[in-house]
């Protein structure tokens, strides 16, 4: 009887944890702010979501969330950002630098966590990795770049030209296309890039660089993530291999990549939301990234192009419509 009074008290203060820190009856307010609709973006969103759950914060009964998207508009970007200064939010999550760069700009005392940023610091987002020092943290998407560039020739070893194609707005993109630059330098290949300056640019882009490369690179790059229809459609028109940033531009038509699980990293960044909401600050919290990358291979564009998949690559293959 004792040892059961004993759990049951345990459980208890698990449960009453987070909400120790709010006066009674209070409920956080966690405001939501995503640049824009893709996959990779809305897997980081849910996967911050079920952590939050999975620590017994549910919205509407002891959480709420106020989620908004800004359809990649840095006008709306800005609105958002004074609605949930002017709502007095307990906590911001910010998905995406443009997003993470617009609240950060509107308030130093709301606590922020951000996700899908490749460098906090290069973003103007935190004073170092270790010790970000201002009311910003959360966890970063930076890819391996290096390894990413070694997969082209893994899967078409008679490539010369390397095409990069990212939007030259966000400071994520570009930091991914200089190490990509340096790497195919190294590799003594020859590259060929574009840039975008928003969604509408990416067919024309598409279609003059397939003209001057044997395969392309796509960095973690928002616009180009949103796009990647019209990217398939314009490459695989021109048997041009695409290797992308992350797994979710692969399903959406590119060729493959080495790249991190952005619902894991939004799961990652809503244990740190937990400890936030518990009392402990931002500032002190270092940016937190995933140790782990996985190969991720689209067989069923590999097969329209005629590329043989390595037999050790094999298991990481995948079919799609």
């Amino acid at each position: 009887m004792k040892k059961t009074l004993s759990l049951v008290i345990v459980l208890l203060i698990a449960m009453t944890m987070v909400s120790s820190v709010y006066a009674e009856g209070d409920k956080p307010l966690i405001g939501i702010v995503q640049l824009v609709d893709h996959p990779a973006l809305d897997a980081a969103r849910d996967g911050f979501l079920l952590a939050l759950t999975q620590n017994g914060l549910v919205d509407g009964e002891n959480i709420t969330i106020d989620y908004r998207n800004a359809q990649n508009n840095q006008d709306i970007l800005s609105s958002i950002s004074d609605h949930f200064v002017a709502e007095q939010v307990d906590l911001v999550l910010a998905i995406a630098t443009p997003a993470a760069q617009a609240i950060a700009g509107k308030t130093e005392e709301i606590p922020i966590l951000a996700t899908a940023i490749t460098d906090f610091v290069v973003a103007g987002l935190a004073q170092s990795n270790e010790k970000p020092g201002w009311n910003v943290s959360g966890t970063t998407d930076m890819n391996p770049v290096e390894d990413q560039i070694r997969l082209i020739l893994k899967l078409a070893p008679e490539t010369k030209t390397i095409g990069l194609i990212y939007t030259n707005s966000e400071a994520n993109s570009v930091l991914q296309a200089d190490i990509a630059l340096k790497a195919i330098e190294d590799m003594g290949l020859k590259s060929e890039v574009v840039t975008v300056n928003n969604s509408n640019d990416v067919q024309q882009a598409t279609q003059d660089l397939v003209t001057r490369c044997d395969a392309i690179y796509i960095p973690t790059d928002n616009t180009l993530a949103s796009a990647m229809s019209i990217v398939s459609e314009v490459t695989m028109t021109a048997g041009i291999p695409v290797i992308c940033g992350e797994r979710n531009q692969v399903v959406g038509g590119g060729t493959a990549t080495l790249g991190i699980d952005y619902f894991n990293l939004g799961q990652q960044t809503g244990e740190m939301a937990v400890r936030v909401l518990n009392g402990e600050k931002t500032a002190d919290m270092p940016i937190e990234a995933q140790k782990e990358f996985e190969y991720a291979i689209n067989k069923t564009v590999c097969d329209l192009l005629g590329i043989n998949i390595p037999e050790e690559l094999l298991g990481f293959a995948f079919e799609t419509e």
